[in-house]
């Protein structure tokens, strides 16, 4: 036992010159682990020695060996957040306002259709909001002076042709002859508005044909700014009412009160433009081909355009 005895307390000699060797070259050791339970203290056994207890001192309190839990580069461990509340309430989405603090404009919401979006264009709590038939819209722009030029006007000029078509056709203002009878492109103008109409297999019943302006401006001059924007409302109105799935403008003015641009007609036709979800397209004023007879030829282009894409959309006739 003795023997025993003197080798233990050799070991327990190596191991504390081993720990401040260690401490020498790294520094003092810090255990990162979990905390150690407090040893309890052991009687001693018989015939035990105090070299005996050293032996276990340095045994419990030796580093253990080091787990991934405790490594210095494991993420510290952390209570989760708590979860973010959802407003699930698909009722408020659309009065969501964006990060200017305006709500969304209807007009460039693409979920919607180009009839809602077209009719999101007229200002809010203008009375055409009210009106839910053509026949409502008449009856309101006969009462109504919007601009001086409403005020000399002869009739009002709304629109003519099926109330259903899939076809609108959309020119600047009325003149003289549709001033006096109170309907659109009657005059020569109309007589040759029909006769294209006709070389494209589309008779004018079965079209709607109207006017950016509804009332006549004097000598027949080009509308006025202020008369566009307090005029096209109406033919918003008028978009939403008849539901067309393709529109022709007439003439440099339509097209560019359309569309919003100041562009000149060269660059206007020749092609389809997207109108709030309408294929669109402009091709001169048939008043404009009386003058000018050498436009007839891009006009025949535009129109047999027109055809082959209302084919597509409604079915060949």
């Amino acid at each position: 036992m003795a023997d025993a005895a003197l080798a233990l307390a050799d070991v327990a000699r190596e191991a504390r010159a081993l720990i401040a060797l260690q401490r020498q070259i790294a520094g003092p050791v810090r255990y990162l682990g979990p905390p150690a339970p407090d040893p309890q203290p052991a009687a001693p056994a018989s015939g035990g020695s105090p070299d005996t207890a050293a032996v276990r001192e340095v045994e419990e309190r030796a580093p253990a060996a080091p787990s991934e839990a405790a490594s210095p580069d494991a993420t510290p461990h952390t209570e989760p957040a708590p979860p973010v509340a959802v407003d699930t309430d698909p009722s408020s989405d659309d009065d969501v306002p964006d990060l200017f603090g305006d709500l969304p404009d209807p007009s460039l919401d693409e979920s919607l259709s180009p009839y809602e979006r077209i009719e999101a264009l007229i200002p809010e709590g203008h009375p055409l909001h009210d009106l839910h038939s053509l026949d409502e819209v008449y009856a309101w722009l006969a009462e109504t002076e919007l601009v001086p030029i409403d005020r000399d006007r002869i009739n009002p000029v709304l629109g003519t042709g099926d109330p259903d078509a899939d076809l609108m056709i959309v020119g600047e203002a009325p003149g003289a002859d549709e001033d006096r009878l109170g309907e659109p492109f009657v005059g020569r103008a109309g007589q040759l508005l029909n006769k294209i109409l006709e070389a494209v297999l589309f008779q004018r019943e079965e079209v709607y044909i109207c006017n950016i302006l509804k009332s006549r401006p004097p000598n027949n001059r080009d509308p006025l700014a202020e008369e566009v924007e307090a005029h096209i409302p109406i033919l918003y109105k008028q978009i939403a009412l008849v539901r067309p799935k393709l529109i022709l403008a007439v003439g440099k003015s339509a097209g560019n009160g359309l569309l919003g641009k100041s562009s000149s007609l060269g660059s206007l036709r020749g092609s389809f433009h997207d109108y709030y979800g309408i294929p669109l397209m402009v091709t001169y004023h048939p008043a404009a081909l009386l003058r000018n007879p050498q436009w007839k030829r891009p006009t025949w282009e535009d129109v047999k355009l027109l055809r082959t894409k209302y084919d597509q959309l409604v079915g060949s006739a």
